[in-house]
């Protein structure tokens, strides 16, 4: 068959880039191994991830209630039940992607496919193998989990990123390898559940991609809730036994002889799936990490075959790669398009939440540019003070010369919905008086971001630091 476009891998970069071409008038064709589009966030990660933390939430905040008056009794958690309801909603979530591909008349094939050229396309289904021309193709395969060779043996006990999700168990005591944000999620849904979580970073602290001073009050958190968290320390060698996994470990923090674990999460990062068969026969280039190069609009060095997401390069970010996907359809449909974002959030929907967004304080140092910071601590919000959860940081990080916003960190319940107004300050190139002026409503943790604002300049009613 003949396509104008087609799309490997139907994930949040590929499923947006096969529906914006088809609602361009493109006659569409996305592959997938999977029955429907999705991709590995929607069936295994971002999704069933956020249903379980909520669930981890929820127990978390009962057993805190009783802080201001309300009592509950020990939770009845019904493993098997929490578990087909995150399945529920993945099925919800991916049904209706489905749907969406048949209302847009996009072409869904499920199957591998590999290169035969730059142009030609051999998908491996169930039914046997289907040839696909494609004027132009969008790879947009993702990424999977990184493996440790120490830790990681054949073991239905040792878990990555995805088992972990399926919840086989609530193990008595979980070792989680890697202090990232992966690690640290799945870390605190096995927590709430009843699992002594033990955490192992070989780094000298957690979420090294964050400033310092938003990080050490998740830190301080997970640390009432972990039995345990080990900085510069690593797992040297981990072996099954009919006691569990006995695991041995080396650096600052360890502790002396093996520990026994029920179950090890390896949470260590992500790499490309940029290994696809005949890409070899193209001219498309991958780079000493892994992944694919590509041009400001997501173009290969194959003029036909652009790539976006997890295998064109960091941030591995699913709202990254769906707006890199609209990019690379517009160049495709000949408009000038170009992929160059002032800022792309992230979110760590630990709890407490962390978000940051455009230029870091840590970033700002190592690049040697002069910045601003202005602070404004959640025990000062009164939104926050009423939801008894004070443990917050709202930080600006501003140039001293324009006093334009470079970057917004927060650290704080709902952190993740707040940080897109930093995102679209840093976008529009508003100042930090733009902040200060702009009334937000309370009470509300948005107004952290406004406060933050009045303190730059030592105008803020509620943290008194006058203007040096």
């Amino acid at each position: 068959m003949s396509t104008r476009l087609a799309v490997i891998g139907a994930g949040p970069g590929g499923y947006v880039a096969a529906f914006h071409a088809a609602d361009a008038g493109m006659q569409v064709t996305l592959i997938d191994a999977d029955p429907n589009p999705g991709g590995v966030c929607t069936f295994r990660g971002c999704i069933p991830s956020k249903a379980l933390l909520h669930a981890a939430r929820v127990l978390d905040e009962a057993k805190h209630a009783g802080a201001y008056g309300v009592s509950f009794g020990a939770p009845s958690i019904d493993v098997n039940k929490l578990r087909a309801w995150k399945d529920q909603v993945v099925k919800k979530q991916t049904g209706g992607l489905g749907l969406l591909a048949k209302s847009r008349k996009v072409t869904y094939i499920q199957g591998r496919a590999s290169f035969v050229d730059a142009t030609n396309l051999s998908i491996e289904t169930a039914g046997g193998q289907q040839k696909v021309q494609a004027d132009y193709v969008i790879i947009a395969t993702g990424s999977r989990p990184t493996t440790v060779p120490n830790v990681s043996i054949d073991s239905p006990k040792v878990l990555d990123s995805t088992t972990a999700l399926e919840l086989p168990d609530v193990p008595n005591r979980l070792l989680v390898v890697g202090g990232g944000y992966i690690g640290l999620e799945l870390g605190t849904v096995y927590a709430a559940l009843g699992s002594k979580v033990t955490v192992v970073e070989m780094t000298d602290g957690l979420l090294p991609g964050a400033d310092r001073d938003l990080a050490a009050l998740v830190a301080k958190r997970m640390e009432t809730y972990a039995e345990a968290i080990l900085l510069e320390t690593k797992v040297t060698g981990v072996k099954d036994d009919k006691q569990g996994l006995v695991v041995t470990l080396e650096g600052k923090s360890a502790p002396a002889g093996p520990q026994i674990f029920d179950r090890v999460l390896v949470a260590v990062g992500r790499r490309p799936n940029s290994a696809i068969d005949g890409l070899d026969k193209t001219k498309v280039k991958v780079n000493q990490r892994g992944f694919i190069e590509v041009d400001p609009q997501r173009r290969t060095a194959e003029p036909s075959i652009f790539a976006i997401g997890d295998v064109a390069g960091d941030p591995m970010l699913a709202h990254k790669a769906s707006h890199e996907a609209r990019v690379a359809v517009e160049a495709i449909h000949g408009k000038q398009s170009v992929f160059e974002p002032r800022a792309i959030p992230a979110v760590v929907f630990t709890d407490p939440e962390l978000a940051w967004t455009g230029l870091t304080e840590t970033d700002a140092k190592k690049q040697n540019i002069p910045i601003e910071i202005a602070k404004y601590p959640w025990a000062a919000s009164g939104r926050a003070t009423t939801l008894d959860r004070p443990d917050g940081l709202t930080k600006l990080i501003i140039d001293p010369e324009t006093e334009r916003i470079l970057g917004v960190g927060i650290v704080g319940v709902g952190a993740g919905e707040l940080i897109s107004e930093g995102t679209l300050a840093i976008e529009m190139g508003a100042l930090a008086s733009d902040l200060k002026l702009t009334i937000h409503p309370h009470p509300t943790l948005s107004e952290t971001v406004m406060e933050a604002a009045d303190v730059f300049f030592g105008e803020s009613a509620h943290v008194y630091k006058p203007k040096k």
